[in-house]
């Protein structure tokens, strides 16, 4: 993924009830499959600070149909150099191979596949087809404090590629507010040229939970860039919805 994304919450009064807030980190892929018969919909929106240049992205998360296998697809939405259009989609499959959000320890490797559907001439896509492998582990530190770390890899058609690095670490500081702090790290390949980024990414995150299953979580973030970019910060809006669309 090129650039890292924000978003616009909702709230909305209620009577409510506390859950843990597990599957919600921003720039961070956790290990936890979706509960079966529960979907999540999960928009972020990232706006540069020094150009007029956003990202919109929407995720939506299916059990297929149990814990063990998960689908997810990812549009994109984007604003560059004043032009606007829609960006590559991603189709995702995820295996939870070891554990689930209730065990210490967690691993679902990821594969998916990208679909060239943004113009590449107006720098809203790659312009080929790709595929992306990623592996997320999650696990519980202490009863307060969680870290989650992906490995992955993406290459396209022409020959472009890159290398991803990341962490996150999330502090339960009270049942319905977490902070988090996230570190990325991407090299990318592409015509012979290559680019280091890393982006160190402070936020905090918050939930509404109701008695239906409905459970809304917003946050925010401030992603930092390191090294050659770190003149280009951002802020990252994430809101996440999750609820149950059967009975099990």
């Amino acid at each position: 993924m090129r650039k890292i994304v924000l978003i616009l919450a909702v709230c909305t009064s209620a009577r409510l009830y506390a859950q843990p807030i597990q599957d919600n980190s921003f720039l961070v892929e956790e290990a936890y499959n979706q509960t079966p018969g529960v979907v999540q919909h999960i928009q972020t929106f990232s706006r540069s600070t020094k150009a007029n240049d956003w990202v919109y992205s929407f995720t939506q998360e299916w059990p297929a149909p149990g814990l063990k296998h998960q689908l997810s697809y990812t549009l994109l939405l984007q604003q560059s150099g004043g032009e606007r259009g829609i960006g590559d989609v991603a189709l995702n499959y995820r295996y939870q191979w070891i554990g689930s959000g209730d065990t210490r320890l967690a691993v679902s490797p990821r594969v998916s596949v990208l679909l060239p559907s943004g113009d590449e001439k107006r720098g809203f896509g790659e312009g080929a087809a790709g595929l992306q492998v990623m592996l997320p582990v999650s696990t519980v530190l202490t009863p307060s404090v969680v870290a989650h770390w992906n490995a992955g890899a993406t290459w396209f058609r022409d020959d472009n590629r890159s290398l991803t690095l990341a962490n996150s670490v999330v502090w339960l500081a009270r049942p319905r507010v977490n902070a988090l702090v996230e570190t990325v790290w991407t090299r990318t390949d592409a015509g012979g040229a290559h680019d280091n980024a890393l982006v160190v990414s402070p936020g905090v995150r918050w939930s509404y939970d109701f008695p239906s299953g409905l459970q809304i979580v917003p946050g925010i973030a401030v992603p930092l860039g390191v090294g050659p970019h770190h003149d280009d910060p951002a802020v990252f809006l994430y809101l996440s919805f999750e609820h149950p669309f059967r009975k099990e």
